[in-house]
């Protein structure tokens, strides 16, 4: 029987490029909509660790499985790191990705082209039901264009271009943009202590 991998997430997108990049692990993934309702998570976290750690901890605690949970944003080094931790949130409470890529492309109409860098921070905490945890990161460098380019992927993905690369993270293929990202580089992290979770070894 495979071991069960609580992602703690809704979002239906990112469970699906998290199971591109685990693939191969002998391991069954639900997401928060595999299971009865749960209990909203505030991420009132001052950093991404923050964020994950707690949404991490309280689903595994709440659920009794291995749970993964991921707070991942965009820092823009022109907006003094802005939008960060408040990236899913950051042009109102309500945010969707087409209001916030409105905004960050309003907030850098000014910026030229040589101060326009940006990275993507993804912070992936792994819980035990028993509050044990551990935390890996993932980084990709890259800038913020300024005009909207492709379909694919979700958030900024259509306006961040990755250093050595044209085209945005909307426009790559997924096979390309999972080895490069920011949470495909936190989830190779993560690998070695699933695969010793899964051969019956230490935990977290």
């Amino acid at each position: 029987m495979k071991t069960k991998l609580l992602i703690a997430s809704r979002n239906q997108k990112k469970k699906k490029e998290l199971q591109q990049i685990l693939s191969g692990l002998n391991f069954e993934l639900l997401s928060l909509d595999d299971l009865p309702p749960l209990p909203e998570v505030e991420e009132d976290g001052t950093t991404f660790a923050e964020n994950a750690i707690k949404k991490a901890v309280t689903v595994a605690r709440q659920t009794g499985l291995l749970a993964l949970a991921d707070d991942s944003g965009l820092v823009v080094d022109a907006l003094q790191g802005a939008p960060g931790v408040f990236s899913a949130r950051y042009s109102d409470p309500e945010a969707n990705d087409e209001k916030n890529n409105r905004k960050l492309l309003l907030a850098m109409q000014d910026i030229p082209d040589a101060d326009r860098s940006a990275r993507f921070v993804c912070v992936i905490a792994l819980a035990e039901p028993d509050g044990q945890v551990q935390t890996v990161q993932g980084i990709c460098e890259g800038r913020i264009d300024k005009v909207l380019k492709g379909s694919a992927g979700f958030g900024y993905d259509p306006l961040f271009i990755p250093d050595g690369f044209e085209e945005s993270f909307a426009q790559l293929d997924p096979s390309i943009k999972n080895t490069i990202s920011h949470r495909g580089q936190a989830l190779e992290f993560i690998k070695p202590v699933l695969e010793k979770i899964n051969m019956g070894g230490e935990n977290c």
